[in-house]
């Protein structure tokens, strides 16, 4: 027989406390204790919707996103530039994935989990994007896609430590833009001189 139904607004406000005091103290300095305080709610309710601190914290960021799937439909470049700058406008987002950053220090295990969780599957479709675009002739044939995706992810870090955290979506994607651009991509329709 099935138990009682979860209260919905109980897995709310766990998450949203969750989050909350991630933005505001960091990996280290959330608990399960904490959040349960700020969420109006036992210990005990919080163990039984998340056995354990990485689990909860993997939930928040999942939620935060609007519970994105796991492998992300990414059709072209273009799409590829304008998902990562939405991503990074904004300064809640900004403050979230820096926090998810310091976590391969503070909580490796929350690192390993979202990678597992999300990083493996979206980098294979953000790969994938960049093979294609290197076949159709949009990057320079001998580019390596494993070294421009890191490239690519290096350009994002370093927007979210040196650019202000009120950057727009239209500031993000010209400064990730200029760095694909240096990396000889040329949309498609635009005539590469050097070629």
């Amino acid at each position: 027989m099935p138990g009682r139904p979860r209260n919905v607004e109980a897995d709310a406000a766990i998450l949203a406390a969750a989050l909350d005091l991630l933005l505001e103290r960091g990996v280290e300095a959330t608990s399960i204790e904490q959040v349960a305080r700020r969420a109006g709610v036992t210990r005990a309710t919080v163990y039984r919707r998340f056995p354990d601190k990485t689990k909860l914290l993997v939930a928040t960021v999942e939620a935060a996103y609007g519970d994105p799937p796991a492998s992300p439909q990414i059709h072209d470049i273009e799409h590829l530039l304008t998902g990562w700058a939405h991503a990074l406008a904004g300064p809640r987002q900004r403050l979230l994935l820096r926090r998810l950053y310091s976590a391969v220090d503070d909580l490796p295990e929350l690192a390993a989990a979202y990678r597992t969780r999300f990083g493996e599957h979206r980098d294979r479709a953000r790969r994938h994007v960049l093979e294609e675009a290197r076949d159709r002739g949009q990057l320079p044939p001998d580019t390596d896609p494993d070294v421009l995706l890191d490239l690519l992810t290096g350009a994002v870090w370093q927007h979210l430590v040196s650019r202000p955290d009120t950057s727009t979506a239209a500031e993000v994607e010209e400064f990730l833009r200029a760095v694909l651009h240096q990396a000889g991509y040329r949309p498609e329709g635009e005539k590469d001189a050097s070629r």
